[in-house]
């Protein structure tokens, strides 16, 4: 069965009848490894034709679908067709036509790119692929459009598809004979998997992932901008199921529940774009994290944001401040309200001004959440009355895996209760694309005992699967005493940056803050740039773009990437003051940051050590 993207199920609604039927057919009868598109917007021009087929072996086909009879059919030219309607005689383009110049500006657009086209004989600079185009009549038989020579001088018979030729009983081989039929050129070998991304990088600009995005996620493997033409790397493109995610989510609410590194915040970052483009009100994303909320800001201007209804990135509590002084409500009492009694009163304030009125409801044209899986209910709840109910986008993305700040138990909740009316419309993303094998089956090995199961349908426990990229073993290395270690580390990331690894690509990862303490003053004492997200109020705001190592909590690296990711202190682990299950999922996460290399230290044995050092030993096998 071919991937029609977006889904039949979301896009069925918008299409003609016609277009519904050939939809179907193509689903049906093609197989596997044939990449349909419906109505999405094509290269630079963005046009919108009804179908592109992309075939690792037949090419690039377009068509265009016409629910026209002949009884409605005027005068007829190779520009132009006459069509009666219901408005009256309308004058409008030639399909054929409309599908060839789609077709030749595609062809044109990959042509620029020398690793699309032939490098030798006959055919070089040429496209290494065919391609073609075609018109499907889904109201006209061939009989009758034989019967018509006018309409024949106009429409080539080879590259018309008419109603009887797609019928539910149509033999698959014999419909597939008859699409690359059309095809002018036989030339060309089997495309693989890396030249159709690159097709896919060309046609569809909004779903690559930008230089500026790459530095973020720590993907990149030069300091060096790279050229628009540049070799599709694994995550420079959304992959094919991200991009059906990404186009089919739909209106209403949404859930995603996908692994660390699935590429939820990416899909999140397409989908605010392409909201603001059709809302009239602002675009509302939401995080629990300080540091990643700065990351989603980056990345949403990095894809070159500039919408007016404007997307919005907070952090939830920073949100709160935000809605009670627009609309003039006071702060809580910090000296009756102390630490975190004084955020959760924040959010009460809130709660209470919209309850009565003095926070309007509805004021966003779409809302999305990321890190669902550390939202209280009562915040789901709030969020929920938010959203404009013209438009009712709501989009939340969660990972049990990484929940904190549940406790063990997890959520108690379901999401219908509150407020999020999502059942049936849930979307599993397995896939970790962020971490090479080695690192994931460690953590996988380390974690495999911290998630217990919950019933709760709306949520499913998930083991995440490897792209399969492979790496360097994760390492372990036991020093004398944490004050050795810290000395250590600052000679490791110095050779790191040596070998050719950006200062802002390492990221130094701890629990506690003396911790944080004694790694500062030695990295500072050794000379390495150093940037201490968690230094103090002022510096928790993430610049990823500065050069200096990144020194921050395992809290704080939450939804952060970097090439090399170094976590000492294993042997004080795991903290004992802190809920277990939760201590284990946070070292989880500080594990899933490296996109690379993971160095691990340790001083004493500890629990932690002796987890990691048997992981180690299970893993081994595998690598």
């Amino acid at each position: 069965m071919a991937t029609l993207i977006p889904s039949f199920h979301s896009c069925s609604s918008k299409m003609t009848f016609g277009e519904r039927r050939f939809a179907q057919r193509l689903e049906e009868k093609l197989d596997a490894d044939y990449l349909l598109w419906y109505d999405v917007p094509i290269g630079p021009r963005k046009r919108h034709p009804d179908f592109v087929i992309l075939h690792p072996d037949n090419g690039l086909l377009v068509l265009e679908v016409k629910d026209w009879k002949l009884d409605n059919i005027g005068a007829v030219t190779h520009i132009e067709v006459q069509l009666q309607t219901d408005q009256g005689m309308k004058l409008l383009k030639n399909p054929l036509k409309q599908a060839r110049d789609c077709a030749l500006e595609i062809v044109q657009l990959l042509e620029t790119d020398p690793l699309l086209v032939r490098s030798a004989g006959k055919y070089r600079g040429k496209l290494l692929c065919p391609y073609s185009y075609g018109v499907v009549l889904s109201n006209i038989t061939r009989k009758a459009f034989d019967a018509i020579p006018d309409l024949q001088q106009v429409l080539d018979a080879d590259l018309v598809i008419c109603q009887d030729e797609f019928v539910p009983s149509v033999i698959a081989h014999d419909f597939q004979s008859q699409l690359w039929a059309m095809s002018h050129y036989d030339y060309g070998d089997r495309l693989s998997a890396e030249q159709i991304d690159r097709i896919r990088w060309h046609l569809f600009p909004e779903l690559r992932i930008t230089t500026e995005q790459l530095t973020l996620l720590d993907l990149s493997d030069s300091n060096e901008p790279e050229p628009e033409t540049a070799s599709s790397n694994l995550m420079r493109i959304l992959d094919l199921q991200q991009e059906q995610l990404a186009r089919s989510l739909g209106d209403g609410h949404r859930i995603v529940h996908g692994v660390a590194g699935s590429g939820k915040t990416l899909i999140l970052a397409y989908r605010a774009q392409y909201l603001a483009e059709s809302t009239q009100k602002p675009v509302l994303i939401l995080c629990f994290n300080v540091s990643l909320a700065a990351h989603i800001e980056h990345m949403v201007e990095a894809q070159g944001n500039r919408s007016d209804p404007p997307i919005l990135v907070r952090h939830f509590h920073g949100w709160c401040i935000d809605l009670l002084k627009t609309f003039r409500i006071g702060l809580p009492d910090q000296e009756q309200y102390k630490g975190s009694a004084f955020i959760n009163q924040i959010v009460l304030c809130v709660i209470d001004a919209v309850g009565d009125g003095r926070i309007p409801l509805g004021l966003y044209g779409a809302v999305m959440v990321d890190e669902g899986h550390d939202f209280e209910a009562s915040w789901f709840e709030l969020i929920a009355q938010m959203v404009n109910p013209e438009t009712d986008s709501l989009l939340v993305l969660y990972d049990d895996a990484q929940n904190l700040y549940g406790k063990r138990q997890n959520r108690q909740f379901s999401f219908k209760s509150v407020g999020i009316q999502a059942q049936g419309r849930t979307t599993v993303l397995k896939i970790n694309y962020r971490n090479p094998v080695e690192v994931l089956d460690l953590a996988c090995a380390f974690v495999q005992e911290a998630a217990p199961s919950i019933d709760d349908s709306d949520r499913p426990r998930l083991q995440p699967e490897t792209a399969g990229r492979s790496g360097a073993a994760p390492e372990l290395v036991m020093l004398p005493s944490f004050g050795r270690e810290a000395i250590y580390l600052a000679e490791r990331v110095r050779q790191f940056n040596e070998r050719g690894i950006p200062w802002n690509k390492i990221g130094i990862l701890y629990r506690t803050k003396f911790m944080g303490e004694v790694l500062y003053r030695q990295l500072t004492q050794a000379g390495v740039p150093i940037e201490w997200l968690n230094k103090d109020r002022r510096s928790r705001f993430y610049h990823p773009e500065a050069d200096s190592v990144k020194l921050l909590t395992m809290h704080s690296s939450k939804g952060l990437e970097f090439e090399v990711v170094c976590i000492p202190g294993i042997g004080y682990l795991p903290y004992l003051q802190g809920d277990l299950d939760a201590e284990m999922k946070l070292f989880y996460i500080a594990m899933t940051r490296a996109t690379e290399r993971l160095l691990l230290t340790a001083h004493q044995s500890s629990k932690y050590v002796q987890r990691i050092q048997a992981g180690m030993e299970s893993t081994a096998h595998l690598q």
